[in-house]
């Protein structure tokens, strides 16, 4: 008999049986000075790398706004998908902000527009090399809005990963099961979506990649994982005077909580959220 078998036997039930579920609900939106923006490809890409944000919002008090930059090529779809949207960031707590019309895809003017009214803290996007087309063209959407600032203009660029791995992730954040469940449920609210490919569910299995990949890439190869179960990795760098630079050497793990584990079983430099929002600032 293989002891494994049980193991394997249960995220499989476990898959079937979340199937059929679904969720409800509506969470009030933080209301602060200090924003997050997101630059989102497609309505549900704020919700699978939205771990970040989502611990910004609940951990800092950060404002978190995210910026469909398309919905879709299915123009039958796109009012649809703007409510699944909705019903997704109402459930985490966020705001949506339509910078273009009648549902059209985001350009530079709208994104840089968007920049000057919000003059965010913090932005995310998809890395320049994540494969789908238009992740890749959201990467230079906001580059080039970017582009277009003023010298004075800084904030610090988170970028994500979904469709391809990042060559040089240097964050890797920990999340615990509530919060990967609630992701999971935000990612439900896009409902038409997840009907032809419940992917709201491979959701934690791809956090457990995350961890065994981040644990030598943003930590030490060859060195000790941390004590995480699901994490989502990041590269973050500062835009200021009118470039992209990174701002710290090696990685950084940021675990749940306040209960860091032993330094000893934790590759890279460990920080709390509060520590590595005073070092991005």
């Amino acid at each position: 008999m293989n002891p494994y078998l049980h193991f394997v036997e249960s995220i499989k039930a476990g898959v079937a049986d979340a199937k059929p579920i679904s969720a409800s609900g509506k969470t009030e939106p933080v209301k602060s000075t200090s924003k997050v923006l997101l630059f989102s490809p497609h309505p549900d890409d704020e919700c699978i790398t939205g771990l970040l944000p989502l611990r910004l919002m609940r951990e800092a008090g950060k404002q978190i706004i995210n910026i469909p930059v398309t919905f879709g090529s299915k123009v039958e779809r796109r009012a649809g998908r703007a409510k699944e949207l909705t019903d997704a960031c109402a459930y985490l707590g966020w705001t949506v902000f339509h910078g273009a019309e009648n549902f059209q895809p985001l350009g530079v003017v709208d994104a840089v527009r968007i920049l000057k009214k919000f003059r965010p803290e913090i932005i995310f996007m998809p890395h320049a090399k994540d494969q789908n087309v238009r992740h890749i063209s959201t990467h230079v959407l906001v580059m080039d809005a970017l582009r277009q600032m003023e010298d004075d203009f800084s904030c610090t660029v988170v970028e994500t990963e979904f469709w391809s791995a990042m060559e040089h992730p240097n964050l890797m954040v920990e999340a615990d099961a509530q919060t990967v469940a609630d992701l999971i449920a935000a990612t439900s609210f896009h409902a038409e979506e997840v009907k032809r490919n419940p992917y709201h569910l491979s959701l934690p299995a791809w956090m457990q990649d995350n961890v065994r990949r981040g644990s030598e890439l943003v930590g030490t190869q060859g060195g000790d994982a941390p004590e995480f179960t699901f994490a989502t990795l990041y590269h973050v760098s500062r835009w200021t005077r009118g470039a992209q630079k990174d701002f710290y050497e090696g990685g950084r793990n940021l675990p749940c909580g306040e209960n860091v584990a032993e330094e000893s079983r934790v590759t890279g430099k460990t920080v709390m959220i509060k520590d590595f929002l005073a070092k991005i600032g």
